[in-house]
């Protein structure tokens, strides 16, 4: 009998970043649980896409701004499939917040999306990780360490997530193994037309281009396998020596 397909929750995953962790982990054998927010058209195209080629995908809408959506995303999850392997957390909120201009909501939101939700989410992924022996995988930012002018905000959220994905690595071992990916440029923000400031990045960036969605699919694959079985509370940039 063959074992069972290992079964991954994934944040965010409609769009951009999170559909291309998607496609790498249903291409690898795991059948998978998609959350979106508001991108539902976009969600069901990928459904309809990664189901041709067999697997199980579950699709579950939820805001994480809310508290009370965290757990029973987790809990939809292991009702379905009976286990949960992986927990993805690739959703992110992202928004300029000068000192001058930024608010208690923008803090809210912001840190709701970026650090609660993933602690709250690995909290109620604990106890079925550590019976399969899974992994988490967050995705942080190199503007964690280096925060992006007129984004404090977003880059404290990010900072906060490094220290949570290291503070869990520690409060799971030695079941659940948790790491981040902190991706450099990759897709650049929608709203973004500043090309002068693309190309400072690119010129700052050791091997002089963008990454692509799959760089960093590859790398969250990989933190989810075996083969980094002794590899817990890291952050792994995959920014092109960015941060060299």
């Amino acid at each position: 009998m063959p074992p069972p397909r290992p079964v991954v929750l994934i944040t965010g995953a409609a769009r951009r970043i999170g559909a291309a962790i998607a496609r790498r982990l249903h291409a690898d054998g795991c059948d998978l649980v998609l959350h979106c927010h508001g991108s539902v058209d976009a969600m069901e195209a990928l459904r309809r896409e990664l189901e041709r080629s067999g697997g199980s995908v579950q699709v579950l809408q939820a805001d994480l701004r809310e508290p009370g959506a965290l757990a029973p995303l987790v809990a939809s999850a292991v009702a379905r499939h009976g286990r949960l392997d992986g927990l993805v957390n690739n959703a992110s909120s992202f928004f300029p917040t000068p000192l001058e201009q930024a608010d208690t909501a923008q803090w809210e939101s912001l840190f709701a999306v970026n650090a609660r939700a993933p602690f709250f989410l690995a909290q109620a992924a604990a106890p079925h990780l550590r019976a399969s022996g899974g992994a988490i995988v967050n995705l942080a930012d190199l503007y964690a360490g280096t925060p992006l002018r007129d984004h404090p905000l977003y880059s404290a959220a990010k900072a906060a997530l490094v220290s949570l994905t290291r503070g869990l690595a520690q409060a799971l071992a030695p079941q659940v193994r948790v790491n981040a990916v902190a991706p450099g440029a990759i897709l650049w923000p929608e709203q973004d037309q500043d090309h002068a400031a693309r190309e400072a990045i690119l010129r700052d960036t050791a091997l002089g281009r963008a990454g692509t969605p799959e760089d960093i699919a590859a790398a969250v694959a990989w933190l989810l396998s075996r083969e980094a079985g002794y590899i817990t509370g890291q952050v792994l940039h995959v920014d092109g020596g960015r941060t060299r």
